[in-house]
């Protein structure tokens, strides 16, 4: 994360992303494949299977590859897009993988409050309680628990474009997005 200063003095805070060039890899229509889609991939692989380097005859060896359904446009296998189909101001739905935590209790994964600290509350301060009932036998499906945390898809919507850099291919967006640095991102205009 940056920070941006507007034209009236006021600081922003932004997110940097490195937003291609992106390869057109297949194109899928409704008449063939019984549903429109685009394949596109993102950066540079050192080597590719036997698979990879099938698909990618003519293409640059592209590491990131992602299927995105019912996009409009017309794309042909080859064509390269990068940040400059973003504009100042766009609005943007950016999707990517949380932070991974590890095994968290249900303080921070769920935000409970614990046990008193006092009135015979020994050792049990960030426990969880009770966890059911008699009736059925058995913990629900659901329960808030210890457990996993972070690791998950997320998309965050209504993030604005602040500046677009061309020649860089950087896009600044104001706020955060998830995951942390250097993490793959899916980035919609909606």
């Amino acid at each position: 994360m940056s920070r941006f200063f507007n034209e009236d003095g006021t600081v922003v805070p932004v997110t940097l992303i490195e937003a291609g060039p992106a390869t057109v890899i297949e194109t899928k229509n409704k008449e063939k494949h019984g549903y429109e889609s685009v394949k596109i991939g993102f950066g540079i692989k050192k080597k590719l299977n036997k698979a990879e380097a099938g698909q990618l005859k003519d293409l640059p060896k592209l590491r990131h590859i992602k299927e995105f359904k019912k996009v409009a446009g017309d794309f042909k296998r080859g064509d390269n897009f990068d940040v400059s189909v973003f504009n100042i101001g766009d609005i943007l739905k950016i999707s990517g993988i949380t932070k991974g935590k590890g095994f968290q209790g249900v303080v921070k994964r769920h935000g409970f409050h614990g046990m008193p600290a006092s009135h015979g509350h020994h050792h049990v301060l960030r426990h969880g309680g009770s966890i059911g009932q008699r009736f059925p036998q058995h913990t629900l499906k659901g329960m808030r628990m210890a457990g996993r945390m972070g690791g998950e898809r997320l998309s965050v919507r209504g993030l604005k474009v602040v500046f677009v850099d061309k020649e860089t291919n950087t896009l600044a967006v104001k706020g955060a997005v998830p995951g942390r640095k250097n993490t793959l991102l899916e980035i919609v205009k909606i």
